[in-house]
C-alpha cells in the first residue's frame, strides 16, 4: 500500500477512468478498457499505477475516482484503500468537463477552498521525484487563481499528442516555472510537430489540469453554464444516497458532451487565465500500438516487444510487439514494425505506422452490429 508522505496542504487528487482506448483494441474492450491492464509489464494495472503515484501528494483518503457504473467492482479491487464516498459512478459516459466538474463541485462543497488536480488513469509516467515536483508547483500556482496544466516538455516531434504554445515567465510564488499558455494545438502533421519541437516554445498536451476547485467550476460557468447547473445540483444531493441516484439517472444523461480543453483550458488561455508547469518527466498516453511497442523495447525500434502471461512466440528478423492472450503459437519471420494482438475472439495485424487507424476499426464494427467483440 502507498503511503502518504508529506501530502500537499488542501489538496485531492481526481482519476477520471473512462474511455474505452479504442485505438488499442482488441486489447482494450468496453468490459476491460485500458486503465484494467498492466501495459508496462509492470506487474499492476495503469490504474494502480497512478493511484501510487497520486497517493503520497494527496494521502489515500483524498483520492477520488471518477468511472462507469459498469467498472465499480473492477475499480474497487484494484484500489482497496478508495474510500467509498471518493467512488463517483456516471450513468454513462459525457466527457471530461462533465467528469471533473462533477468531481469538482462535491469536493467544494465537502470541502470549500480545496485544491483539485485530475490525472487521467491510463497515463505512463517514470520519475516520481520529477513528476512530485511538477505537481506541486501547479498547486501554487492553482492556490493564486489559476488554471493549471502540466505539459510535457517533447522529446521528440510526435503527431499522435495535442501541443501547448507558451509564452511569457508567469510570477507566481511557489511555481517559478510557471509560464502562460497562448494556445492550444490539435495533434499536428510531421512537419508541423518537427517545427514546434525545434522552436523550444511547445508542450505536449498531457491533460492535467490542476485548479482551485471554485475557479475551475467558475470557468465551467462562463462557457457551459448549463452544465454547470447541472453538476451543481447532482453535488448538493450527493452525499444522500437516497436523492443520489434518481438525480444522476435524471440529471447526467442530459449534460453536455465537451471535453475540458475545450470549456475550461481554452477559453481560460484566452484570458490570460490559465498557466502552464513545464514536466521533464517521461510521460504517455499509451494511445496507441505503436506507442505501447515503444513502451515495451525500450524504445529501440530493432526489438520485438512480448505482451501476455503464457504468450508463445517465434521471431525471425522481426520487430513491433506481439500481445497474445488465447495461447496459440505466433509466428513472426521477417517483418518490421508488426502490431499483432490475439485474443480469443479477434486477432488484429496491422503495422507501427498504421496503428492510429486501429479507431477506425472499431466504428466499423459498431455500424456492422458487431457489438459482441467490443
Amino acid at each position: 500500500m502507498a503511503r502518504a508522505h508529506n501530502p500537499i496542504d488542501r489538496f485531492y487528487s481526481v482519476i477520471p477512468a473512462g474511455g474505452i482506448g479504442s485505438r488499442l483494441w482488441p486489447l482494450s474492450r468496453a468490459d476491460a478498457p485500458k486503465f484494467l491492464h498492466d501495459l508496462t509489464g509492470s506487474g499492476q494495472t495503469l490504474l494502480r499505477d497512478t493511484w501510487d503515484r497520486l497517493a503520497p501528494l494527496s494521502g489515500e483518503q483524498r483520492i477520488m475516482v471518477v468511472t462507469g457504473r459498469a467498472h465499480r467492482a473492477a475499480v474497487e479491487a484494484q484500489l482497496p484503500a478508495l474510500a467509498d464516498p471518493n467512488v463517483v459512478l456516471e450513468s454513462e459516459p459525457r466527457d471530461s468537463t462533465a467528469a471533473i466538474g462533477l468531481a469538482a463541485a462535491i469536493l467544494e462543497k465537502r470541502e470549500p477552498g480545496v485544491i483539485i488536480g485530475s490525472f487521467a488513469a491510463d497515463h505512463v509516467i517514470k520519475n516520481q521525484r520529477l513528476f512530485a515536483t511538477a505537481v506541486r508547483e501547479a498547486v501554487a500556482s492553482a492556490d493564486a487563481g489559476y488554471i493549471t496544466t502540466i505539459g510535457i516538455r517533447p522529446t521528440e516531434p510526435a503527431v499522435g499528442f495535442g501541443y501547448i504554445h507558451t509564452g511569457a515567465e508567469m510570477i507566481i510564488e511557489g511555481a517559478p516555472s510557471a509560464l502562460s499558455v497562448t494556445k492550444f494545438v490539435e495533434k499536428p502533421d510531421l512537419a508541423t510537430a518537427e517545427g514546434y519541437v525545434a522552436s523550444g516554445s511547445y508542450l505536449w498536451n498531457a491533460g492535467m489540469f490542476i485548479a482551485r476547485a471554485d475557479r475551475l467550476l467558475e470557468e465551467i460557468g462562463r462557457s457551459e453554464p448549463e452544465l454547470l447547473a447541472g453538476l451543481l445540483e447532482l453535488a448538493d444531493g450527493w452525499d444522500d444516497p437516497a436523492t443520489r441516484g434518481p438525480a444522476v439517472d435524471r440529471i447526467w444523461p442530459g449534460l453536455k458532451k465537451i471535453a475540458i480543453d475545450y470549456a475550461v483550458a481554452e477559453p481560460a488561455a484566452a484570458e490570460g487565465n490559465l498557466a502552464v508547469i513545464p514536466g521533464y518527466f517521461d510521460w504517455d498516453d499509451v494511445g496507441d500500438f505503436a506507442s505501447l511497442a515503444k513502451l515495451n523495447s525500450g524504445g529501440r525500434k530493432s526489438d520485438l516487444a512480448i505482451l501476455g502471461e503464457n504468450a508463445r512466440v517465434l521471431s525471425d528478423a522481426s520487430s513491433g510487439i506481439v500481445i497474445s492472450q488465447s495461447g496459440r503459437v505466433i509466428s513472426l519471420i521477417g517483418v518490421k514494425d508488426i502490431v499483432v494482438v490475439d485474443t480469443p475472439d479477434a486477432l488484429l495485424v496491422t503495422t507501427s505506422e498504421n496503428a492510429q487507424r486501429v479507431k477506425a476499426v472499431v466504428d466499423a464494427l459498431k455500424l456492422t452490429g458487431s457489438t459482441d467483440v467490443l
